[in-house]
């Protein structure tokens, strides 16, 4: 069988330098429009430079090229540049960038992890080769962590001793390929003393729960991002709920990604619920909708 999610995903890519190539998932893009006179932000963050109006919203447009750390851009460039409008994490951005290349077709099984010796400050998650050349895939996650430092109010679950005690009684998967997400998810249950294990891709991740299952432990709440290198989270979820032995699982899918395609998406996968990051309490109250979901189908 295959997975029913229509894969419409694409790949945007773009240059930050005068050769090397960049990519971000189509999903996160609202809108490429050219170059235009900012309005300057009083005490903004030095990679911002400025904000226009599109679409009546102002939206801030932060230099890439400086923020994951290549050569700023000069005003003398500025008028040859484009704008990636973005909608992610709850966060609509313009990101100017020197070129736009194109759009592709994207298949995650072909990109692979980006190497754990790279460090957690490097702003790529993944890398795939285009017309035989080397693509990097940027976390967008990491790099506007870096711009707006999070309201970390949000990292915080708010939830009784009940609750907590139910889902402490849970074998608990979090996947997600992006540092910073990984750190806020550990965040919000090492809060509330809830024990998880991590993978950082899909692929690893299936193993996990494949191995569980063999060890009669089996995951009861799985809690993976959508785009991933290798094996993406609606084909994660298409797995889980096609294996007799994983399907018992609650599947939560959480991304940065706001649009509505993506609830769609999950659903037709076979994921129970899908949430953006990223809000603590929300993510807890989903999980505890998984542990209701368990001990329903127990009893």
């Amino acid at each position: 069988m295959k997975s029913k999610a229509n894969q419409s995903q694409g790949m945007l890519l773009f240059k930050l330098t005068l050769t090397q190539r960049f990519a971000i998932g189509t999903l996160k893009v609202r809108e490429i429009v050219p170059f235009q006179v900012l309005t300057s932000i009083p005490y903004s963050h030095h990679h911002v430079l400025g904000t226009t109006t599109n679409r009546n919203m102002a939206i801030p447009i932060i230099d890439m090229s400086a923020a994951v750390g290549f050569r700023p851009l000069h005003k003398e460039e500025l008028k040859d540049c484009y704008i990636i409008i973005t909608d992610c994490m709850r966060t609509v951005v313009g990101f100017a960038v020197r070129a736009i290349d194109k759009i592709i077709e994207c298949d995650w099984k072909t990109i692979e992890a980006s190497p754990e010796t790279a460090g957690s400050n490097v702003f790529v998650t993944g890398i795939t080769r285009v017309d035989d050349k080397i693509v990097q895939l940027l976390d967008v996650e990491l790099l506007l962590s870096k711009i707006y430092p999070e309201d970390t109010s949000n990292l915080y679950p708010i939830l009784a001793d009940v609750e907590r005690e139910k889902l402490k009684a849970l074998n608990i998967l979090l996947v997600d390929d992006s540092f910073v997400a990984r750190k806020q998810l550990s965040t919000a249950l090492d809060s509330i003393n809830i024990i998880y294990h991590v993978a950082t891709n899909g692929l690893d991740a299936y193993e996990m729960l494949k191995r569980a299952a063999e060890e009669n432990n089996p995951f009861d709440i799985v809690v993976s991002d959508i785009e991933m290198p290798g094996l993406d989270g609606y084909e994660l979820a298409f797995e889980i709920q096609n294996d007799a032995k994983l399907k018992d699982a609650y599947v939560i899918l959480h991304t940065s990604l706001s649009s509505e395609i993506c609830v769609e998406q999950a659903k037709q996968v076979g994921a129970h619920e899908a949430l953006t990051k990223f809000e603590a309490t929300e993510l807890v109250r989903a999980m505890l909708r998984g542990a209701n979901h368990n001990k329903k189908r127990v009893a």
